[in-house]
């Protein structure tokens, strides 16, 4: 037995939601500094470290959406430019575990400076309760990025958070 389909409202506010998620992506998108030395799947793997300390390469191009023949060159052009470690896994000799550096952290806070002043910029011109209810949208899209209403591992691997 499947899980009961959501109504038609709530249907209505995702429809809303991702509308307002592609657009506004969109438009992030084309805030990045010109000539970023990072593709997006390179941002898309040291956005997903940041929030995750150590993974396995497999782990990571699954979460992104990447072929693994994709992430490796994604993670070979990131260890090369130093902003991402591998180790071998304790528990499996034969696996690697990728980390971000310290290198890593700063080239995506570089990466992410012009986006996020463009955002704060655009968010003057919102009242001060809009701007708290953004703020509190953010929280609730970063819990909908980890959710699972199908039961299964979310897409970081972590499972159904509490």
């Amino acid at each position: 037995m499947g899980e009961p389909a959501p109504d038609e409202a709530t249907v209505r506010a995702a429809d809303r939601v991702l509308s307002g998620v592609v657009r506004l992506g969109s438009r992030m998108r084309s805030e990045r500094p010109r000539g970023t030395r990072l593709s997006m799947g390179m941002l898309g793997v040291l956005l997903r470290l940041a929030h995750r300390p150590e993974m396995m390469p497999g782990e990571l191009a699954e979460s992104i959406g990447a072929a693994p023949q994709s992430m490796t060159r994604i993670l070979a052009g990131l260890e090369e430019r130093g902003l991402v470690a591998r180790r071998t896994d304790p528990r499996d000799r034969r696996a690697s575990l990728v980390s971000l550096t310290d290198a890593g952290r700063d080239a995506l806070a570089a990466d992410g400076r012009a986006r996020r002043t463009w955002l704060a910029a655009a968010m003057t011109g919102l009242t001060p309760a809009e701007r708290e209810l953004l703020a509190i949208a953010g929280d609730l899209m970063d819990r909908l990025a980890d959710a699972d209403p199908y039961g299964g591992a979310t897409a970081d691997g972590a499972g159904t958070p509490e």
